[in-house]
């Protein structure tokens, strides 16, 4: 699977995961809180399915191979 995602959207992505799942144990404590795991994994993987349907790329050239 190519990567689509750039090292930047890639941080951002998995700081944004850490923090939604800190939620559920620390502040308002919400089951909302899991959705964090979608931007973690996408993160991590450096795969984003919404970013190919819409045809999105924020991943440098050199890096695309995967």
């Amino acid at each position: 699977m190519p990567r689509n995602e750039g090292n930047l959207d890639r941080a951002l992505r998995i700081i944004a995961g850490i923090v939604l799942i800190a939620l559920v144990f620390v502040g308002p404590q919400t089951n909302w809180g899991w959705i964090g795991i979608v931007p973690l994994a996408t993160g991590l993987v450096g795969f984003c399915p919404l970013y190919r349907i819409l045809g999105l790329n924020t991943c440098p050239l050199s890096q695309r191979q995967g």
